[in-house]
């Protein structure tokens, strides 16, 4: 029995959805949600005849404990929030408890005590907490989902701009379904149990380049404002109406990027035994959003 955390999430969404497609009808996939019948809605047909939706709350250790019966393996990921740290050790927790085997963490890839990005910092805690259980841990460390670049679509289309405080450092991409297809891999084959897994896409990019691809691809010029961390998370907070905990995840995240080089990782094509997702692919299947 898998169970899936953050099954309504764009990671364990597409966790089911990999899993859902090496499955049979009635395989043992978990999933927990608030609300199950809206998840159970939102799910494809086939996904959803392979996948058993239960009710749980990460705020609630008793549900978690009711959810995790019976499960041998957990795979953990819950969006970015103040409360992530409580609820993710709220989980390890009830998992200890109800005799977990294998927990898959997704984390960050700056998850140290001393990281320049908070919630990397509280990753690392999940993280140690995590290995101090005993557990058979498995870490996946994505980088930047290229599914966040639609967060920036409206204000492209209507000005043209991507905005942001990176200069002409790159950073690393990665389609979230290529980071659901690493988890299904981890959870399937016990041989990959155990180790971190970075994963990125085949090449990073500058925000200039980023900014020049989707010129390209729109066939209309795109260009790059660069606004410095402090108007970058003003911009992100006064314009884009993000919490002020997040524009500075965002900022702190692309300062990150300035002070450590990133560059693209193959761990991904060693695990699956296929080229990550393309970037330039993922804006062509969603190049309406930017026009």
């Amino acid at each position: 029995m898998i169970v899936v955390m953050g099954a309504a999430g764009a990671t364990g969404g597409a966790t089911l959805r990999s899993l859902a497609a090496r499955a049979a009808p009635g395989a043992p996939v978990r999933a927990l949600s608030r609300d199950p019948a809206r998840l159970a809605a939102a799910l494809d047909p086939h996904t959803r005849a392979r996948t058993a939706v239960h009710p749980a709350d990460a705020a609630d250790p008793g549900s978690l404990r009711t959810a995790f019966r019976g499960a041998q393996q957990l795979f953990l990921t819950m969006a970015n929030s103040p409360d992530q740290v409580r609820y993710e050790l709220n989980a390890i927790e009830a998992a200890v408890d109800c005799g977990v085997q294998h927990v898959v963490k997704v984390s960050a890839p700056a998850a140290e005590p001393d990281s320049p990005v908070a919630v990397s910092r509280g990753h690392h805690l999940i993280e140690e907490r995590l290995r101090s259980t005993g557990i058979t841990t498995t870490v996946l460390r994505p980088y930047a989902f290229m599914q966040k670049l639609l967060l920036l679509a409206p204000g492209i289309a209507a000005a043209g701009v991507v905005h942001g405080a990176t200069g002409g450092a790159r950073c690393n991409y990665v389609d979230v379904r290529d980071v659901g297809d690493a988890a299904a891999e981890v959870l399937t084959r016990p041989e990959a149990a155990g180790g971190t897994y970075p994963l990125t896409g085949g090449r990073a990019f500058s925000h200039p380049e980023l900014a020049a691809l989707l010129g390209e691809l729109l066939g209309r010029p795109i260009r790059y404002l660069d606004l410095g961390p402090s108007g970058l998370k003003a911009h992100l907070v006064g314009r884009a109406g993000m919490p002020d905990w997040l524009a500075t995840h965002v900022v702190e995240i692309q300062q990150l990027a300035v002070d450590r080089e990133e560059m693209p990782d193959g761990t991904f094509h060693r695990l699956t035994g296929r080229a990550p997702r393309t970037l330039g692919a993922f804006l062509g299947e969603n190049l309406h959003r930017f026009r």
